[in-house]
């Protein structure tokens, strides 16, 4: 029913206010994240990695250009879409929402207002004259504009107990095991920020050679744990002072998310990588968390398999597109075309990966 007032001595009806969708960027954003990020702290089960400052971590890190939509109502915040410009010579111009992170695209009211951020996020790639707009949704927009969609991979989580006793409990044996045997080799685990840092980067860029992938700068985890030092955190697991086994930890509204997390293989029979992962568990639970966010795994395939063995369960990941040149798959991990390289990489040493790779992946969406 639509709201009355008072016209002249009589009721009628007033006019609904209009949307307005407003576009910030790297020159005043900042002013605006306090009040944006209020509004994806009021969502309920919201992870980390859906705050707009992601926007100012990826800007330090990756110097990727950051665009944020925010839908307006009678002066009050009904949605909003950070998206990143990420352009390279190289692979060419994207605007994705958001690189690195699993989720992002469009947090709204309802649908009404999805669309128009949509509508808008579309006319930008337009004007940005991308390749493709690239939204990493949970759950499908039905939007005809966005009419390309990944749907290989899925989001493996785990509803949290109460307690780190139920926790432990809802393992299975064999699981119990390995994490034993991890805790019986003397492993230390520690915890921390920015000082973290170079061991968690140590590992990660290790084994990311070895997986063939070029790794991730070490600016971009020092931005993430400056830029939310209550929010994000690593854990190490040493041996005699070495680093066999590291994570990023990122505490969300009832959400725990492990966006990164390597080990290192010839250390495996020490079960490191399972203490490790007990610990993150442990640690959410320790904070209030309702959830842990394993991360995307292909159905079936050997991460799936890991993150299952935990009791994680398969949701939805939709990442969605609006394509203006090319395919969604042109830049996908598995895309045939990229094997040889990544046969090729496994055999670089780590330091030359380590230097060249981040050259590389900041161009790549």
């Amino acid at each position: 029913m639509p709201t009355l007032v008072k016209l002249h001595g009589t009721d009628a009806p007033r006019s609904p206010s209009p949307l307005e969708i407003r576009r910030y960027d790297a020159g005043n954003l900042a002013e605006h994240l306090p009040r944006l990020g209020a509004y994806v702290a009021g969502k309920d089960r919201t992870p980390l990695s859906r705050h707009p400052e992601w926007l100012m971590v990826l800007h330090k890190a990756f110097g990727h250009v950051p665009h944020c939509l925010e839908a307006v109502e009678d002066g009050r915040t009904r949605g909003i879409l950070p998206l990143a410009y990420v352009g390279s010579l190289l692979f060419g111009r994207f605007l994705v929402s958001l690189p690195y992170l699993n989720y992002g695209g469009v947090l709204a009211d309802d649908d009404r207002v999805a669309h128009k951020l949509v509508d808008s996020a579309v006319a930008l790639a337009d004007d940005l004259r991308v390749r493709y707009l690239e939204v990493r949704h949970e759950q499908p927009l039905d939007c005809p504009k966005l009419g390309s969609r990944r749907s290989d991979k899925v989001n493996m989580r785990l509803p949290l107990p109460s307690t780190t006793e139920a926790l432990w409990k809802g393992l299975s044996s064999k699981v119990r095991n390995q994490v034993r045997n991890g805790m019986k080799h003397n492993l230390a685990v520690a915890w921390g920020g920015v000082e973290l840092v170079e061991e968690f980067y140590r590992v990660f860029r290790h084994n990311m050679r070895d997986l063939g992938t070029p790794v991730y700068g070490e600016r971009l985890f020092r931005a993430i744990v400056e830029q939310f030092p209550d929010q994000a955190e690593f854990c190490v697991v040493r041996s005699e002072g070495r680093p066999l086994a590291a994570a990023l930890l990122l505490h969300g509204r009832g959400v725990t998310e492990v966006p990164s997390a390597s080990s290192l293989r010839r250390y495996n029979p020490l079960c490191a990588n399972m203490l490790l992962y007990w610990h993150l568990l442990e640690r959410s639970v320790q904070r209030g968390q309702s959830v842990f966010d394993f991360g995307r795994a292909s159905l079936d395939g050997p991460t799936y398999r890991f993150k299952k063995q935990w009791g994680a369960q398969p949701t939805t990941a939709s990442w969605q597109y609006y394509l203006r040149s090319g395919t969604a798959a042109d830049m996908r991990a598995d895309n045939p075309r990229y094997q040889g390289f990544v046969r090729l990489w496994r055999w670089l040493p780590v330091s030359l990966a380590s230097c060249v790779g981040p050259l590389i992946v900041r161009g790549i969406p």
